[in-house]
């Protein structure tokens, strides 16, 4: 993962896939949907889940672009809900300009 974490621009995958994370993120709920998405029963602050985050969607993403039989789209969508939700909640840090 690069320290470019909070610029999510840089993710290009197809804009159906975009469009249906950005549609889902009004039903995500942390609690709920980022403990099943990680595996896990705790949950960390926003700063820590991000890059795993990243890291996941970026092998899912390969697993989409080499064609695997294991790649799940629903998968895919839902991790990329949690990374743009998540993303939202870091807080910007404010530039010497503003």
């Amino acid at each position: 993962m690069s320290d470019n974490t909070l610029n999510l621009s840089h993710i290009k995958r197809p804009s159906l896939l975009i469009r249906a994370a950005r549609f889902g993120l009004k039903e995500y709920s942390r609690e709920r949907d980022l403990k099943r998405i990680l595996r896990s029963d705790r949950l960390a602050a926003p700063s820590r889940v991000l890059p795993r985050l990243v890291d996941e969607e970026e092998q899912i993403n390969e697993n989409r672009k080499k064609g695997d039989a294991a790649y799940s789209v629903t998968r895919h969508i839902e991790v990329l809900i949690a990374l743009m939700a998540e993303a939202r909640l870091i807080p910007r840090a404010l530039s010497p300009n503003t």
